[in-house]
């Protein structure tokens, strides 16, 4: 007997539901606190290169998702290549909701998200299940920002172990960085639309292009026509300041651009794989 159209979608999203990895919650330990993070481990003991994943201004996760979509499509690609990936929590974890209207902001990219890096890193060259010269760091917008102070020579990690094998930064914050003279001790990847208003491509062009000569390796990929978020799924460009999400930045325009996103994902792929 043929199932009418309605069960068989049903069937579809429950098979799909299914077949999506769930992440394991860890704790990971703060000078104050604790630190909740996501974790996503392929079968058996590894050891596995693993991934710290940083979120935006938006957060880790949502009402009912412990991980946004956007991470989680990230994280599972990147699962299914052989690679464990850690999501830090830095709002969750202290009681924070999404951060990019706030005005007064409590946990910053140069501070707390770096400490939260630090924490990560230690924690994971602790596990067995880690390739320790094989952890790498991945942000999107804030995330991103928190990576780039990460790298710089002067956030050398103190602890023993090896240092971050590579970094990629997708439409981070450069000005900051660009105006400070920044430079990376880790070879590190920009990813940016060359429309993204949030964000500004020609700040991370001047920062990349200024650290050439007297740092590790820093490259930038621009992709023509795409704006802030173009990596994430099926969201229609549209200008955030219309919006009430406040998941979203006050500014620019956000949306998915499917060229951009594609190449993305083998950027990625070939610059972990270095």
């Amino acid at each position: 007997m043929r199932l009418p159209f309605t069960a068989l979608f049903l069937t579809f999203l429950i098979s799909a539901a299914q077949a999506s990895p769930a992440p394991q919650q860890v704790e990971i330990p703060l000078a104050s606190g604790v630190l909740h993070a996501q974790l996503y481990k392929p079968e058996g003991t590894g050891p596995f290169p693993t991934v710290i994943a940083l979120h935006g201004c938006g957060g880790l996760g949502g009402h009912s998702d412990s991980v946004l979509p956007r991470y989680r499509e990230w994280a599972e690609r990147l699962l299914k290549s052989g690679n464990a990936v850690l999501l830090p929590d830095s709002y969750g974890s202290r009681e924070l909701g999404p951060q990019c209207r706030v005005k007064e902001i409590h946990v910053k990219a140069r501070r707390e998200r770096v400490t939260d890096i630090a924490a990560s890193r230690a924690w994971l060259m602790k596990q067995t299940w880690v390739a320790r010269d094989r952890v790498s760091l991945m942000g999107w917008a804030n995330g991103a920002s928190a990576l780039l102070w990460a790298v710089r020579p002067q956030s050398v990690a103190r602890e023993a172990g090896p240092d971050f094998r590579a970094a990629i930064a997708f439409y981070p914050d450069c000005r900051i960085s660009a105006g400070l003279g920044w430079s990376t001790r880790v070879p590190t990847l920009v990813l940016i639309g060359a429309n993204d208003d949030v964000s500004s491509p020609p700040a991370c062009r001047q920062m990349v292009e200024g650290a050439h000569g007297r740092s590790a390796l820093a490259r930038i990929v621009v992709y023509p026509g795409a704006y802030h978020d173009f990596d994430r799924a099926n969201t229609p460009l549209h200008a955030a300041a219309g919006s009430l999400d406040a998941a979203a930045p006050e500014h620019g325009h956000l949306g998915t651009d499917a060229q951009a996103r594609a190449e993305s994902q083998k950027e990625v792929a070939e610059w972990l794989a270095r």
